[in-house]
């Protein structure tokens, strides 16, 4: 992840928060004139592009005025105020109105502009003249910048931002609740891999075509050292926001971890990770676990972990069906935080859209001590090696919702919570960690503790007993627990698969967790 003195998620929170940020043109008319002639455009013609950049050298984006731009910290920055009457097609309508992000310390690259209309694109020129800069700002100095910084897109009836892009090929939108949480980007390159460091592609160019409802489509160019690519992402608003996204990639240079699709998000404890913060809140988190349906129809949850240090996880994914980052707990009671509202967090969901073939999904989890670091990143890696020349189609739907768009009959895991092991009342065994899944659905309707649902786990590193599962008095869900006896004496993850059985039919989805005994000793070392 980026490690700029001020992450890039508090500047991000800012720039969609605060007021400031804000930036662009009114409906088109003086910068049309001034940027020159339009010209045709369309994705074909931004896939030859694409490619033709890749059999060229890499060229780093010039950044003008960088003198200036370091002194455009967080708190000039945030001086800086949108003319909000120049915004891009304000209104025309129930077009979406568009404002570009100003440049600063943070986000230094040029990212240039277009708009098209009736399939010809015209640029959108920077202008100090977009902006109310305060008299001493050096920002009134940033003469030589060939480019914004980003864009946000606003609802036409009520002025509120529902999607940004901003920072290297990173987007975000407010989702079903108009929260802004995790994020999407266009391609990861190297995350996480042992000799690093990881690359980060930028959108360099933009090419915005409006839709009278209110949609949007996003035209972007991706440049970096070893990949180019072409993407078109189109937006639209319902119960949540909809994302169809098709995009081409083409390798300049091999790469060791390719990451098609990429979500990122951030956790820094939930229900399983109580002992990682001394916070007052129950939880704080964006996204509580990654969902996987495979090829075969199996469902897979697994929870969420700030772990001791840096892991990477591969779960074999032939065919996926899908696969995201989700918010399952969804009770403010949970979280306790009245100002950022992590409840209404958007889950993010992908659909492949054809056969991605063989591949899996790429997990990485980040060691975080506060809110402000996204430290999750999930995509989906295709199998086998890149080679310089490579070329990647691939299309997928994105969506920004409350819940996983696809329903299953087959109960979900709720809540996972660790404890200390051993029976209430009685003395408790050294070690002995006691995990307790809670899970509900529609297929548990009508059954009793006499059914014979029982818990079937296999773990590395440590020995699961004392299983058992029944439904909870007074509730709707049912509760599967048992003991884990930790054998190892180093900090090696132990991994876990459990998933509720009943006669030879898997009643529930399938249970994946990694726990650290580092952290399971920390855990047990509170019990008195």
């Amino acid at each position: 992840m980026p490690t700029d003195p001020l992450s890039r998620r508090a500047v991000l929170l800012a720039a969609l928060g605060s007021g400031a940020f804000f930036l662009l043109p009114h409906v088109a008319r003086a910068q049309m004139t001034s940027s020159g002639s339009s010209q045709p455009f369309s994705l074909d013609w931004l896939r030859a592009m694409a490619r033709d950049l890749a059999t060229r050298p890499h060229a780093a984006p010039e950044v003008a005025d960088p003198d200036i731009l370091d002194q455009l910290d967080y708190d000039r920055h945030n001086q800086i105020r949108f003319r909000a009457d120049r915004s891009l097609w304000r209104g025309r309508g129930g077009i979406s109105p568009v404002q570009a992000f100003f440049p600063g310390l943070y986000f230094r690259n040029p990212v240039r502009l277009h708009t098209v209309e009736n399939g010809m694109a015209t640029e959108l020129p920077f202008s100090l003249d977009l902006f109310d800069i305060p008299e001493d700002n050096p920002a009134r100095r940033l003469t030589g910048t060939k480019g914004f910084a980003g864009f946000r897109v606003q609802d036409a009836r009520t002025g509120t931002d529902w999607m940004a892009f901003l920072g290297a090929s990173y987007w975000r939108t407010s989702g079903y609740s108009g929260q802004f949480g995790l994020s999407a980007r266009g391609l990861a390159i190297d995350t996480a891999i042992p000799d690093g460091p990881e690359e980060f592609p930028l959108f360099t160019q933009f090419w915005l075509e409006p839709a009278a409802n209110g949609d949007l489509t996003a035209y972007a160019l991706l440049d970096s050292p070893r990949a180019t690519g072409a993407y078109r992402i189109q937006s639209r608003r319902g119960d949540g926001i909809a994302q169809d996204i098709t995009a081409t990639v083409f390798l300049r240079d091999a790469v060791e971890r390719l990451g098609i699709a990429p979500l990122t998000s951030m956790f820094w404890f939930g229900k399983n990770t109580p002992h990682v913060s001394p916070d007052w809140r129950p939880e704080v988190h964006d996204s509580d676990g990654l969902e996987i349906l495979a090829g075969n129809g199996e469902r897979i949850w697994r929870p969420l972990n700030n772990p001791p240090g840096t892991t990477v996880n591969s779960f074999a994914a032939p065919g996926v069906k899908g696969f995201g980052l989700m918010q399952r707990e969804r009770d403010f009671a949970q979280y306790q935080d009245d100002g950022v509202f992590y409840e209404k967090r958007a889950s993010a969901w992908i659909t492949p859209q054809g056969d991605w073939g063989d591949g899996a999904v790429v997990l990485s989890e980040l060691r975080t001590d506060d809110e402000i670091h996204d430290n999750i990143v999930a995509f989906w890696q295709p199998a086998g090696p890149t080679a310089a020349g490579g070329r990647y189609d691939f299309a997928y739907r994105l969506d920004w919702v409350r819940d996983n768009p696809t329903a299953s009959e087959v109960a979900r895991f709720t809540a996972i919570r660790l404890g200390a092991g051993g029976v209430p009342g009685q003395p408790r065994p050294k070690g002995v960690i006691k995990v307790v899944c809670d899970f509900a659905g529609p297929n548990l309707s009508g059954l009793t503790r006499g059914d014979g649902l029982s818990v079937v786990v296999s773990t590395s590193g440590a020995q699961a007993s004392n299983t058992a599962a029944y439904p909870v008095v007074g509730t709707d869900y049912w509760r599967a627990l048992f003991d884990l006896t930790v054998a190892q004496a180093g900090d090696a993850p132990i991994d876990l698969r459990a998933y509720v059985d009943r006669a030879g039919t898997a009643m529930t989805e399938t249970l994946i967790l990694q726990l650290f005994p580092s952290q399971l000793r920390a855990l047990l070392a509170r019990t008195p």
